[in-house]
């Protein structure tokens, strides 16, 4: 009962993270303008990972995608090669793990079977988890760094006094919805894996023949040799061939009484 709580809970995790970093790499929220000591407030500016928009007081906005590729950052580039495997990683894992759950029957699939690809799907999601948060990550780095450039540039007058107006950028909704479903899905592929010590075989059954305390002319018969023993007794053995098709005597048999005439 365990095993198939942390696998259905494990599953419902990464089906809600991966729901998540498909959210967050839409939004157009990744970076929204800092309005601290901004005179002008008419105008609102945010960033996403494909577009840039800007929305004015009278509540009209407008979006303009990113049509060039190579004119980008390369950071911005690298989170969304990030995001983007992130999301194939953990549709693949979700595919994996629909035929690995314990409570799904596929033909006569067998038990190790299904262990071993509900361990693949927990390490998918484990990777595919890391993926969104290093993007997250990286794309926050960035955010940090430009906001304090921008700050020097801004107060390096003479007295402090300032010398230009640029826009600055901060955290945007779409970076804490992408921590938050990297993180569910990492903890959906760290319960799959555990889910898979449960659905592993024993390994401690092994097929042998057991075989009785040997007594007083306790014979063994596998297959066609046959064999007696017994302690304290003179009794030769006497070996069968051929299925007992014929008999031959190791030991000369004592004389009868029809030896004699």
């Amino acid at each position: 009962m365990a095993t198939t709580t942390y696998q259905v809970v494990g599953f419902l995790l990464s089906m809600l993270g991966l729901a998540g970093c498909i959210a967050a790499t839409a939004m157009d929220t990744w970076s929204t303008q800092d309005l601290y000591d901004n005179p002008v407030t008419s105008v609102f500016q945010y960033e996403g990972l494909w577009r840039s928009c800007v929305r004015q007081s009278s509540g009209f906005t407008e979006c303009r995608p990113y049509f060039t590729i190579l004119g980008l950052p390369a950071m911005l580039q690298a989170v969304r090669a990030l995001m983007v495997v992130g999301i194939v990683l953990g549709a693949f894992g979700i595919l994996v793990s629909i035929f690995a759950l314990k409570c799904i029957r596929i033909g006569s699939m067998e038990d190790s079977a299904k262990a071993n690809m509900t361990l693949t799907s927990g390490i998918i999601f484990i990777i595919s988890g890391l993926c969104a948060i290093i993007g997250v990550s990286v794309f926050a780095n960035m955010l940090v760094t430009n906001f304090w450039m921008s700050t020097a540039n801004t107060y390096s007058g003479v007295g402090g006094m300032v010398q230009t107006v640029q826009t600055r950028y901060t955290f945007g909704a779409a970076l804490f919805v992408g921590w938050v479903a990297g993180g569910l899905t990492l903890i959906g592929g760290v319960m799959m894996c555990i889910a898979c010590r449960g659905l592993a075989p024993d390994n401690t059954n092994y097929k042998t023949v057991s075989y009785h305390a040997s007594g007083h002319n306790v014979a063994y018969k596998p297959g066609g040799f046959k064999a007696s023993t017994g302690f304290g007794s003179n009794t030769k053995s006497k070996r069968i061939y051929d299925g007992g098709a014929r008999g031959e005597d190791e030991v000369q048999s004592q004389p009868s009484k029809y030896d004699y005439v």
